[in-house]
């Protein structure tokens, strides 16, 4: 269990999330991606980033990768560390929503528990789960970094999929099918869900997102 800070007092700042928000132009949320690797969430974090930054929309794509190389580091691959990954990362998305900032994250998450975690330190409806859904025979047949056979082999003891489970959502914001669809109809797929909830306006009528 993690240890909690004590002799803390929380500093309750002067510039607030709505003041931000209104800076930026537009709602901030967490978008979390989650599926299998190689299900393509990564790749379309990056594209839906790549979309919202040319329409003046302030982003942050939290990656899977790019965390373990600083701020996760010290954490391996077993059950305890991955539900510690997911909760640094859920407290870290929270900060940045308060910045006023759309964050996306692209991390497998494979335990619902944690998913929920995550989603219950923000208010109702800033927390947008997003299931990257992806047959495990089309993750392993794309399997760019060679995971899945080094799984198979036995060399990655705790692979989600092979030697770990996978809990895949039930009731996600959205699902997106990455093997049947474009990246670009599963990147409109995520806008559209942004301009529903109200967190971005609709670039074909506005003019500008961020208007």
């Amino acid at each position: 269990m993690t240890k909690k800070s004590t002799n803390t007092i929380w500093h309750h700042a002067t510039i607030t999330r709505a003041d931000k928000e209104a800076l930026h132009k537009h709602k901030s949320a967490i978008l979390w991606f989650t599926g299998l690797s190689g299900s393509g969430k990564s790749t379309l974090a990056h594209a839906v980033e790549d979309y919202l930054h040319h329409a003046g929309i302030s982003t942050f794509v939290l990656d899977g990768d790019n965390v373990r190389h600083g701020l996760c580091s010290d954490l391996g691959f077993s059950d305890d560390d991955r539900i510690e990954n997911i909760r640094r990362i859920g407290e870290l998305a929270k900060l940045m929503i308060e910045a006023g900032v759309i964050t996306l994250t692209a991390f497998i998450s494979p335990f619902k528990s944690d998913r929920n975690s995550a989603r219950n330190l923000v208010p109702h409806g800033d927390f947008l789960e997003i299931y990257c859904q992806c047959p495990i025979e089309t993750c392993e047949k794309r399997d760019v970094k060679g995971l899945y056979k080094k799984a198979r082999a036995g060399e990655i003891p705790f692979f989600t999929g092979i030697g770990s489970p996978y809990e895949a959502p039930e009731q996600p914001e959205l699902v997106v099918n990455t093997h049947a669809q474009s990246l670009d109809e599963s990147v409109q797929c995520v806008v559209n869900l942004l301009i529903q909830r109200g967190i971005i306006r609709d670039p074909a009528v506005s003019g500008n997102a961020s208007e």
